[in-house]
């Protein structure tokens, strides 16, 4: 599998021939990267990554399987990386409609019973499985069988998420599967925070939003997320200044493009996100110093 995905990138590739499959080859480790990471279940083939979601800390290698099932702000970090032993993973996308189609098709499991109303946890590292990495491996194969993927492509697909149900992240994955669980209706928040980050949001709109009462809303998106509303839509705000920085904007102009109201505060949260100030960093990122995107 690690042979299969350097044949196919030497570098970070979001996109593949087969739907929803990433790739990625390191051959160095490098500095903290912080972004929104969204749905996607990740495995590590060589090497090893740590990654800091709110205040929980969580490494994975080749002998577990990295899950976010909504989209969560990640500060991610190569630790085991080299010319000879590259970090190479690869990253499936998750359908959610994929999801919930597989989990109407399955025979009722006592196991997950009652798992909407488990606590509501978006995120997660699991030990992978045989069976999990024989299905993933099937899924890859149609990197060397292009012709193959619109016949099989989609199979091999349910194939892999199977393997997840019935893995360590089988009660996360159903949670977020299933339309009325407190997983599904923290997700619908997050996706009406990411429509509307630049904007004022009030904690009671979002709390109804996710038919819960506030105090039960926090707890749950905190869960979730790792982080508040506020905290979460601040950090959609820092990520999206800092794609805009990138190119040409201005940063006291891209600080008010986001929805901050004062440029000096915009300064201060982006300095003790990034490290750097909005200016400082805008000169790295279009200087060439800098590389875009997240690190899978």
């Amino acid at each position: 599998m690690c042979r299969r995905v350097q044949r196919h990138t030497d570098d970070l590739r979001w996109e593949t021939p087969v739907p929803r499959v990433g790739l990625c080859v390191l051959r160095e480790t490098g500095q903290p990267v912080t972004s929104v990471y969204q749905p996607m279940a990740c495995l590590v083939l060589q090497g090893a990554k740590e990654a800091t979601i709110g205040d929980r800390h969580l490494r994975y290698d080749a002998a577990s399987c990295f899950i976010a099932t909504v989209d969560v702000a990640v500060t991610g970090q190569v630790t085991q990386a080299s010319s000879e032993r590259p970090y190479v993973v690869t990253c499936l996308s998750l359908d959610h409609q994929a999801l919930a189609a597989l989990l109407a098709d399955l025979p009722v499991d006592g196991r997950f019973a009652d798992s909407a109303q488990q606590p509501t946890e978006a995120f997660g590292v699991a030990p992978v499985t045989r069976d999990l990495l024989e299905a993933w491996d099937q899924l890859l194969a149609l990197l060397d069988r292009p012709e193959d993927i619109p016949v099989l492509g989609a199979a091999r697909e349910r194939a892999v998420l199977y393997r997840l149900l019935q893995g360590g992240h089988g009660a996360m994955l159903r949670q977020v599967a299933q339309a009325d669980s407190r997983l599904s209706r923290i997700r619908q928040v997050i996706e009406h925070i990411r429509r509307h980050f630049d904007q004022p949001l009030r904690t009671e709109v979002l709390a109804t939003i996710a038919g819960m009462s506030v105090p039960s809303f926090h707890r749950h998106f905190k869960a979730a997320t790792g982080m508040s509303p506020l905290q979460y839509q601040k950090s959609l705000r820092l990520q999206t200044a800092r794609r805009l920085l990138s190119t040409s904007a201005e940063a006291a102009r891209t600080a008010f493009a986001v929805g901050y109201e004062s440029a000096s505060q915009f300064s201060r949260e982006y300095a003790r996100q990034f490290g750097l100030s909005p200016s400082r960093d805008a000169a790295l990122m279009q200087g060439g110093s800098w590389r875009g995107g997240a690190l899978i």
